[in-house]
């Protein structure tokens, strides 16, 4: 039991003494003048990045090269049957499919429907997915910086330059050493098709392998999380051994607690920073000890003893609880154990994670998220004591609210509305394979990781079906688009502002007191707005265990 709780401790204490660096070095590759190689890049596109963009013009931007690389998608995945690096001869996936995969990898959210090694070819992979994993992480982040900007009171920037420097200066250099330790460590980087072995019993077994190391450093380092094999990290030659383990959850969370120092120099309010850090990271270990203590207890209807049903025995209880709430919190999506064979207090702070978001949130748009939250907290406590809110030194006003608003309630309406419609329909559309509450969880599970673009399962459920396809679809491009719209034009309008020269009675944001309302606003608004499904799902199924 010990050694668990110290991997646990260990992992975190490497990613707290990482993320403050990082985070300077990310303000710095963002706020910098160009490099020779991007200003070469540029003059070829015949683009000019040094112009500032628009709320509206940046959103365009996002929706247009996103669109032609959607495109560019579909017409590789209906063509893979005659392209190359296809050495088991796989078929073109179905419509529905099609547009489900692209449409999740394209969004960041890379939610599977289909088991990789017999499903998509190499060159499908490393030349479509592979591309949309880095696109994708790189989409996110330039929002999330362009959203620290306009709160900050400066112009978004550019999304095209930040869309290459995000490549070029965070992505790139982060995962070339990380696939290259993977690659050292047992992971495969090879174009040969499946390794033909002789069983024990006399027959010929096939042993998928493939282009491995290179593509599973973005998956993890990018929020991405969609496996090169069907069982994803859980597979020994994507995750072979306790240190690719670990390296894989540090990945994970190195680019979203990083971020928040990114803005603590952005805005020049590092004290924030440090603040919102602690914050952030007190509920993260809250989750990681509810399915940690719920992985170590086990099942009580059982022999005592840690619930080890599910899990690769290599990484044990610690690790794949570690994982779980990483995964779910960061929105990476990347699992090591089935969530199907999860505790209830693990199911519930997996949901939780989905449901808030912002725990560390996604790539880029998870810290957006927080910042939401902030700005609820200012308008809240304004009206408590009269006086006009404002967040660093710019006024909220109705039209921060509306847009603060929208962006919390896209995610509960694509959650629980097309839920419902499943759970109501569960032998023709939910395809749901454990009864009761769990089979509440594993629905509402599937639509909560589309709408937060996290894309990892519970699993149990016949998700290859028109249905799920498209609805999940549906969730998926909900949740990802409706709340960049609204960051973005949320952070324009606030760059646009006069700033407020500070008074007496101006409510300063970096202090114990204000943090610590956050974090009452955060859990107040993510439990009420969900509780009624928790209660029905992972709650419900934790006292009919008692």
């Amino acid at each position: 039991m010990l050694l668990g709780w110290l991997q646990i401790a260990l992992t975190l204490l490497i990613v707290g003494a990482i993320a403050p660096f990082l985070g300077r070095y990310m303000a710095r590759a963002f706020q910098g003048p160009d490099w020779l190689p991007e200003r070469w890049l540029y003059r070829q596109i015949r683009h000019r990045t040094d112009e500032p963009m628009t709320g509206g013009q940046y959103l365009r931007a996002v929706l247009a090269s996103n669109l032609a690389i959607a495109l560019v998608g579909f017409g590789g995945f209906w063509l893979q049957d005659r392209l190359p690096l296809n050495p088991t001869g796989l078929g073109a996936p179905s419509w529905d499919l099609v547009v489900h995969t692209i449409v999740s990898f394209l969004t960041n959210t890379d939610q599977q429907h289909y088991s990789g090694e017999t499903a998509i070819s190499y060159g499908s992979q490393v030349g479509i997915l592979g591309y949309l994993m880095f696109f994708s992480a790189a989409t996110g982040l330039a929002v999330g910086i362009a959203f620290i900007r306009g709160l900050s009171g400066q112009p978004l920037g550019n999304f095209y330059r930040d869309l290459t420097r995000s490549i070029t200066r965070v992505l790139l250099p982060l995962s070339l050493p990380i696939a290259l330790l993977l690659l050292l460590n047992g992971v495969p980087e090879t174009l040969a098709g499946p390794a033909m072995a002789s069983t024990l019993e006399g027959a010929t077994q096939a042993i998928a392998r493939g282009p491995v190391a290179h593509f599973e450093a973005i998956k993890q380092l990018g929020e991405n999380g969609g496996g090169f094999f069907a069982i994803n990290s859980a597979h020994p030659f994507e995750n072979p051994n306790n240190f690719t383990n670990s390296l894989e959850i540090v990945a994970m969370l190195l680019i979203p607690t990083s971020l928040i120092f990114t803005y603590g120099e952005i805005s020049q309010n590092r004290r924030q920073a440090w603040w919102l850090f602690g914050l952030v990271g007190s509920i993260f270990v809250g989750l990681i000890a509810l399915s940690a203590i719920a992985e170590w207890q086990g099942n009580p209807t059982l022999a005592p003893g840690p619930n080890l049903e599910g899990k690769e025995q290599r990484f044990g209880w610690a690790q794949t609880a570690l994982w779980a709430v990483t995964t779910t919190a960061t929105m990476c999506g990347a699992v090591n154990g089935m969530h199907d064979s999860l505790m209830p207090g693990s199911g519930l702070a997996t949901l939780l994670g989905l449901f808030l978001q912002m725990v560390w949130g996604g790539q880029g748009t998870g810290t957006a998220y927080l910042y939401v939250f902030l700005i609820l907290t200012v308008f809240l406590t304004g009206l408590m004591v009269g006086r006009t809110p404002e967040f660093l030194g710019r006024k909220i006003e109705k039209r921060e609210i509306i847009l603060a608003s929208a962006i919390l309630l896209v995610h509960p309406v694509f959650v629980l509305i097309p839920g419902a419609i499943a759970l109501a329909f569960p032998k023709q559309l939910a395809g749901i394979s454990n009864p009761g509450f769990h089979g509440v969880s594993q629905v509402i599970y599937e639509y909560a990781s589309a709408a937060a673009n996290n894309g990892s399962g519970f699993e149990g459920l016949g998700d290859g079906t028109l249905w799920w396809n498209l609805s999940a679809t549906v969730s998926i491009l909900a949740g990802r688009y409706l709340p960049i719209a609204a960051l973005l034009l949320l952070a324009d309008g606030m760059a646009q502002k006069q700033p407020a020269p500070a008074t007496s009675g101006t409510l300063r944001t970096d202090t114990f007191l204000f943090t610590t309302v956050t974090g009452v606003t955060i859990l107040i608004l993510g439990l009420l707005t969900f509780f009624p499904v928790l209660a029905l799902g992972p709650i419900a199924e934790g006292f009919a265990l008692r």
